[in-house]
């Protein structure tokens, strides 16, 4: 149980990431982006080609966000420039990086056991604790910035940020972009961490994410204290240790993705019918969500 425990931690940390990301875009933009189910295999797949070709793994590591981030400027192109519906500009950014993905190692599974990882010589677990730590604080202090108030005010109202002389869409662009570097900087760790990196590892992401940043706010619902990004971290470690227990009391690997779908329900559904929680007070969620992103 405690290897079980340790692994599911660890998967937590590097799910964290996810989430964070995610955060940004269905919390602080309030933009539903399913370009995460590509963007995830995409940092894995672009981290699996660098370091075959002989480059250090965290240069590799660095290149899958920063091609990650490409996602987001795919996606708010469809959105924003061809006047896409966000939802389905997702899906084509998603559908897109599909082909991409098999384009960039030739298959659709690419070994990494025989190649080196940043957590090499080390414990993964430390290795994951700074990393996640390293970004959660460039994020809080990111939000903090004037661009980051002003990406805050653009999700929750656009008519202000224009009545400041202010184009809205340039910050919609930092989100997205931002959002999908994470996301496929998760992608990437995930790649190192299980020693390949698949086609198919996207599948249902985003429920994993939407999982994370709905236990995070359920669980610490009455706290203003902790920000949004320590919900999600909290809420994906949550999440990964519920799937260990489950798996620990028998649960076939296979119904994961089942109980990943039902954890969102049970939430959700709390949420919703709980006598703690108004109607006006669910409707004001996502500016909970974006003042905890910059308040203590």
């Amino acid at each position: 149980m405690n290897s079980l425990i340790q692994t599911a931690i660890e998967q937590g940390l590097v799910f964290s990431i996810l989430a964070i990301g995610v955060f940004i875009t269905y919390k602080i933009l309030d933009f539903a982006d399913l370009s995460v189910e590509g963007t995830f295999p995409f940092g894995a797949f672009i981290f699996a080609r660098f370091i075959t070709l002989g480059i250090n793994p965290f240069l590799s590591t660095l290149f899958a966000f920063l091609f990650g981030t490409l996602a987001g400027l795919i996606t708010y192109t469809l959105n924003i420039k061809l006047k896409i519906k966000a939802l389905l500009s997702g899906i084509l950014t998603m559908t897109l990086l599909y082909s991409i993905n098999l384009r960039i190692n030739g298959k659709s599974n690419v070994g990494l056991f025989n190649y080196s990882s940043i957590f090499d010589n080390l414990e993964v677990i430390i290795v994951l604790v700074i990393i996640v730590a390293m970004v959660k604080i460039l994020m809080d202090s990111f939000l903090k910035t004037e661009v980051g108030y002003l990406l805050i005010a653009t999700g929750d109202n656009e008519t202000l940020v224009k009545s400041l002389g202010e184009n809205c869409d340039k910050y919609k662009l930092i989100g997205l972009m931002l959002s999908n570097g994470l996301v496929a900087l998760s992608g990437a760790l995930m790649a190192q961490f299980q020693g390949f990196a698949d086609i198919n590892m996207g599948t249902s992401i985003i429920v994993v994410a939407l999982a994370s940043i709905i236990i995070g706010d359920t669980v610490f619902k009455n706290s203003r204290k902790l920000r949004g990004t320590t919900r999600a971290i909290i809420g994906a470690v949550t999440y990964k240790f519920i799937g260990a227990v489950a798996i620990d009391l028998g649960l076939d690997p296979n119904d994961l993705k089942a109980i990943s779908a039902l954890i969102v329900i049970v939430f959700l559904s709390y949420n919703t019918f709980s006598p703690n929680i108004s109607l006006k007070s669910l409707k004001k969620q996502k500016r909970v969500g974006a003042y905890n992103a910059t308040n203590k």
